[in-house]
């Protein structure tokens, strides 16, 4: 077993140091992570336990595998690990300065800013724009073979423009969800250049479209009072009269503009998926909102579907739609009795986390009954399951995404049944966040 270290011990250290290996001359792991990163974890994990390193995108990187490192390194109880030095890397030139980038004192400066557009009033005006737009966008998708991703993806697009912006895109629509598109991959691209037509060229490009959008609307913001999530950043202040300035608003509402509907749109992707699948299911799903006797779901009605909540976290437990959740220390750091120095690349891997079956039974089943009262396979480990991180910068949209989703999934489950070929398995492009490949391919049958 190759033990190569990540870096010297400090002498008269009784701290081991971190096992690893750089993988492939100049490419290191980086196709096989992207490839099959449950498959090239794995084999890491059973070689060298929890804690590792390799060579990722042309860093050395140290994985740190496991629910005790997923809590060890989100809780960062004595801020050891810098968010924005992980992030930069991949995504910083395109979400530059999103609340995900940003570290200690100003991070919690600009969240208290930014949790006035998620309180409960924010959340259920929000709900309230949804539902007739829901109805509208769906109202466009065909009787039978359809392709999931690009009409879900659409879908949320045009709810996060209205909800958060307060206006639609119309013949911009297909530009900016391009941009969107752009700006995601980019974080991955091999060749980290502006070389025109490749993804990191495409993603600079795609950023500006994206500046270029909420920069010129800030003006009509800040002399207006809407009930959108743009205006409520434009107006955002704190106790002592703080507010965000021009280029915060732009940095957040890119940021959020794109967690809120590539998240969505992955979580939705596989409930279809899953739901295709194991049709029994479905059933439950729709009788349960049937027996709401509505077309559009009210705040009130979101904890009465309690078996789309199941559904959902096994999804999100079987696909997190942010895969890996990658920091870089700002001291020297102990862990388990390894030596990791300040300025070291690592991640925490939710993707990994959620198949291991050391805590997870049958871990490639979907069974969402394992997050019932009776089970809660999930409370073996507080860290278990992470889809929306956790610690400081826990996702500040997760109670948005779990309202979105229930609200488009509501409608759907109304209008058609679904369904795939008999032993179709999804596909799933993980070269950037996991998305079907082939775009799923099902049947809508109306009802």
């Amino acid at each position: 077993m190759s033990t190569i270290p990540l870096a010297r011990v400090p002498s008269g250290s009784p701290l081991k140091p971190v096992p690893g290996d750089p993988g492939w001359p100049l490419i290191g792991n980086t196709l096989s992570s992207m490839r099959d990163p449950i498959g090239m974890m794995r084999g890491r994990y059973d070689r060298y336990g929890p804690v590792s390193w390799t060579s990722l995108f042309g860093l050395r990187m140290v994985q740190m595998l496991g629910p005790d490192a997923n809590q060890f390194v989100l809780l960062n109880r004595d801020n050891l690990f810098s968010n924005h030095g992980g992030w930069d890397f991949f995504i910083g030139p395109f979400f530059h300065r999103g609340i995900m980038l940003l570290d200690f004192e100003e991070h919690r400066w600009h969240r208290r800013i930014m949790q006035q557009a998620f309180t409960k009033p924010a959340l259920q005006g929000y709900l309230e724009r949804m539902g007739p737009r829901i109805e509208d966008g769906l109202a466009t998708w065909p009787d039978g073979p359809v392709k999931v991703l690009p009409r879900v993806k659409q879908l949320t697009l045009d709810l996060a423009t209205d909800v958060f912006m307060g206006s639609e895109l119309g013949p911009r629509a297909e530009r900016i969800n391009r941009a969107f598109v752009d700006t995601v991959r980019a974080g991955t691209a091999l060749l980290r250049f502006p070389v025109p037509g490749l993804r990191w060229s495409r993603g600079l490009r795609g950023r500006r479209v994206l500046e270029a959008l909420f920069r010129d609307a800030i003006p009509a913001r800040r002399a207006s009072h809407g009930s959108d999530l743009f205006s409520a950043l434009c107006h955002a202040t704190t106790e002592d009269g703080e507010r965000f300035s021009d280029e915060d608003v732009v940095n957040h509402m890119i940021f959020l503009m794109m967690a809120a509907h590539d998240t969505t749109t992955i979580t939705l992707s596989n409930l279809f998926y899953q739901l295709a699948r194991h049709p029994e299911w479905q059933e439950r799903l729709r009788e349960e909102s049937r027996a709401l006797d509505k077309e559009r779901l009210d705040f009130e009605d979101l904890e009465a579907l309690g078996g789309i909540t199941l559904a959902m976290k096994e999804a999100l437990r079987l696909c997190a739609p942010v895969p890996s959740l990658p920091r870089r220390t700002v001291r020297d750091v102990e862990y388990q009795g390894y030596y990791i120095p300040s300025g070291t690349f690592l991640t925490v891997v939710p993707y990994f986390t959620h198949s291991m079956e050391e805590y997870w039974p049958d871990p490639e089943r979907f069974d969402p009954e394992r997050f019932s009262d009776r089970r809660r396979e999930d409370k073996v480990h507080p860290f278990a399951w992470v889809p929306f991180g956790g610690g400081a910068h826990k996702c500040i949209g997760l109670h948005f995404a779990d309202m979105q989703v229930k609200a488009i999934l509501h409608q759907i489950l109304l209008r058609w049944r679904w369904s795939v070929p008999a032993g179709y398995e999804m596909p799933v492009d993980t070269t950037s966040l996991p998305v079907p490949k082939d775009g799923l391919p099902v049947t809508l049958t109306p009802l």
